[in-house]
């Protein structure tokens, strides 16, 4: 039997093996199913393999990374010492440094999250118990009490300003979007008058100037004395902001379920709420969890405006670096670092969105 198989294997010379053959099918198919969209392709690869081979050269091969100041840059390539000698404030930003435990902490329980999502075998109430007790968690971690020692939110600065703000905007930003959306679909006509003012109201500001307000305005209308801390004014201003654009998104889901469920439900004798919580809420929320991470990305990306405010996120922290006199004239090293932190975040967000959608199609299928 095993000279009769060997004899059928050699009879096929000219087979090609299952893996290259795929990977050829799949160059002809994406790459040059037309003779012109083949002649793009061809344009792009030759200037990849003239860009790359430079590129690599400048940001690595030729770069510098160590070093005592500004004189140990060669100058053939990119030089990291901003970073590199200032790495501990941008992660850190001004926080004490026996107490960086704590950040770390923070970010252990922030990158977290990540597995759970995908853990398929975790009932989602854990999962739903973790994230409301995490902003929670986090503020206590970080401005201490309880038997932690107390740190001033005035030196909360760089990555820790920016995970602070994106990871808590987004657990409280999620279910006050939904309240939104309901209130909005409610057929009490002062719920849904007051749900659409604010929708509306809120989607037609910049963020931007709903920061200023929170930073210069709200201050003003206090009792003499008494102050809210800057950062909390700013959460506040991004959880609502966050709010009203998830609102949008979840009444579209809702508009997309057949009212077939809703009578089947009243039909049954569940209430309005019980109706939401255990059949159609699940439901909007499994449909629409794809635009709601591509609105938290959106979120990530606008905690850098809490700059024009005072408050050093990563963003402030790279434009003291630029203007330092030691670093003047490498602000392409600094931003490109902003813009290489920015994007492995907002890919993963992206790449798990993909998953959920093709999760949710093998679902369907």
């Amino acid at each position: 039997m095993t000279e009769v198989s060997t004899l059928r294997v050699d009879a096929a010379p000219g087979a090609t093996p299952a893996l290259p053959r795929r990977a050829l099918g799949w160059v002809r198919r994406e790459l040059f199913p037309t003779p012109l969209q083949g002649l793009l392709s061809l344009t792009v690869l030759c200037l990849l393999l003239w860009l790359v081979p430079s590129a690599l050269d400048w940001l690595v091969f030729s770069a510098t990374f160590v070093g005592e100041g500004r004189e140990a840059c060669s100058g053939e390539g990119a030089c990291w010492l901003p970073i590199t000698q200032r790495l501990e404030l941008f992660v850190y930003g001004f926080y004490p440094e026996a107490e960086r435990w704590r950040v770390n902490l923070v970010f252990l329980l922030a990158v977290g999250v990540f597995p759970l999502l995908y853990a398929k075998r975790l009932h989602p109430r854990w999962l739903l118990l973790y994230l409301g007790g995490l902003p929670f968690v986090i503020w206590w971690l970080l401005k201490g009490g309880g038997g932690l020692s107390t740190v001033s939110s005035t030196e909360f600065a760089g990555i820790l300003v920016t995970v602070f703000l994106g990871v808590i905007g987004m657990v409280f930003a999620l279910p006050m979007g939904i309240f939104l959306a309901l209130g909005r679909r409610s057929r009490k006509p002062v719920i849904k008058a007051l749900s659409i003012f604010y929708i509306e109201a809120v989607r037609s500001v910049p963020v931007i100037t709903l920061l200023f307000m929170a930073s210069l305005i709200i201050q003003l209308f206090l009792p003499e004395g008494m102050s809210i801390d800057i950062l909390l004014r700013v959460l506040v201003v991004l959880i609502l902001f966050t709010a009203a654009y998830m609102a949008e998104t979840i009444r579209g889901g809702l508009q997309g379920m057949p009212k077939g469920q809703f009578e089947a439900a009243k039909a049954l004798g569940f209430s309005y709420w019980k109706t939401m919580a255990l059949i159609i809420l699940p439901q909007v929320l499994r449909n629409t969890i794809p635009p709601l991470l591509t609105q938290f990305i959106g979120l990530f990306k606008e905690t850098t405006l809490v700059i024009v405010v005072g408050v050093l996120d990563v963003v402030g922290i790279a434009m003291s670096t630029v203007a330092a006199p030691d670093w003047l004239g490498l602000e392409h090293e600094v931003y490109l670092f902003l813009a290489i932190f920015f994007f492995n975040i907002c890919f993963v967000l992206s790449r798990y969105a993909r998953h959920l959608e093709k999760r949710m199609e093998k679902g369907r299928s």
